[in-house]
């Protein structure tokens, strides 16, 4: 199918596909915006996230992950992409058009199971949170000109994206700008001044393309903190829920040193280094409460990224699982859990405290699958 006729085939089965999901309504006409955004529930889909040392080969996207989600009771899939895939960083202009065909499927698979589709730049050009150094300028602390130059390609990419989109409904797709602006420290604060200006340029530049499309923001501080600088862009926030990261990446060797509260083996609740106690109450001031703010201005909140590394005790892991859960489900917030399969997942993620059931060949840690069911 050539991409005027994949367009068209999306929009004409919206309807249909949003009242199944019970999105939308009854008419396009009601077509969901960023005031009011449905209780997204899912996964990322790393088909094309990838490094410099394991670059994305084969293909892309595996209609097995949409049709277990929606068997399972998901509706959202958080896809976490680089512009490596379809470009080049030595060439900002380039955008191979032909590697965009495997997102046109994601979104197409999206279609068919009823599952949105949340297209991310983990790796714009410019910046990712892994491996910034490799780009060949710094979008947010380079010079002037490297800043600018990289903030033109972001830009440049993003309407690319808009323009081969554009018309599909926001039920079935949107756009997440950048995965996880870089941690502020106490005398970094012009790095939100900055990515406020970022945000801005990129959603005037995709709105210039599509007016109303979808768009979610990602919290500044690796995602985790609130930003009140976009709060009137009509933007959903996109945060984060791996605190403490203690219990969350235990034994993580990418995640620098600074930001575990304790190396000790984790428990839950937990007790910190500083002697804080860690429960469902700290999870509320830490997780929920900096959000008021945006949340009394309208803004919607998901949490695109969270979940727990397979080094945590299976035990532990399932008691902090629950209460940040419960905390989002009273707080009326989506989620997206960071694997699907893999080492934060439900599948295959080679836990050594867990007895896996066999599911369609691949091994499924059932107590946490039903635990997600539940929220």
């Amino acid at each position: 199918m050539d991409r005027r006729g994949f367009i068209k085939g999306l929009t004409a089965s919206a309807v249909a596909v949003a009242g199944a999901r019970d999105v939308i309504g009854e008419s396009m006409q009601t077509d969901i915006d960023a005031r009011r955004i449905p209780r997204w529930r899912g996964f990322n889909l790393q088909g094309r996230f990838g490094t410099a040392e394991r670059p994305y080969n084969g293909r892309a996207f595996d209609e097995f992950d949409f049709a277990t989600m929606v068997e399972w009771g998901f509706d959202f899939a958080r896809l976490p992409l680089s512009y490596w895939v379809w470009g080049r960083k030595d060439d900002w202009s380039v955008i191979n058009e032909e590697s965009l065909k495997e997102i046109d499927r994601a979104i197409e698979l999206g279609r068919q199971h009823g599952i949105h589709i949340n297209i991310n730049f983990h790796r714009i050009p410019g910046y990712c949170i892994n491996e910034r150094e490799l780009e060949p300028a710094d979008l947010f602390s380079g010079t002037r000109a490297q800043r600018d130059q990289a903030l033109a390609a972001a830009v440049y990419h993003w309407k690319a994206f808009a323009k081969r989109y554009q018309g599909i409904p926001n039920a079935q797709l949107s756009f997440d700008l950048i995965n996880e602006p870089p941690k502020m420290r106490s005398y970094e604060g012009y790095l939100e001044e900055r990515y406020v200006e970022i945000v801005k340029a990129l959603v005037a530049g995709i709105r210039a393309v599509d007016s109303k499309r979808l768009i979610f923001a990602d919290g500044i501080n690796i995602g985790q903190a609130p930003v009140i600088g976009i709060a009137d862009l009509g933007l959903v926030q996109s945060t984060r829920g791996y605190l403490p990261k203690a219990v969350s990446h235990y034994t993580a060797t990418w995640v620098p040193r600074d930001e575990f509260e304790s190396f000790n083996f984790p428990t839950w609740p937990l007790k910190d280094d500083r002697g804080r106690i860690w429960d469902r109450a700290r999870l509320k001031v830490e997780n929920i409460d900096p959000y008021k703010p945006l949340i009394d201005r309208g803004v919607q909140i998901h949490v695109g990224e969270w979940g727990c590394f397979n080094q945590t005790p299976h035990d532990v892991t399932l008691a902090w699982m629950r209460d940040c859960l419960s905390l989002w489900k009273e707080a009326g917030w989506g989620f997206s859990l960071w694997n699907l399969r893999g080492s934060f997942g439900v599948m295959d993620s080679d836990r050594k405290d867990v007895q896996y059931e066999n599911y369609k060949g691949h091994k499924l840690d059932r107590k946490m699958l039903e635990l997600l069911k539940s929220y």
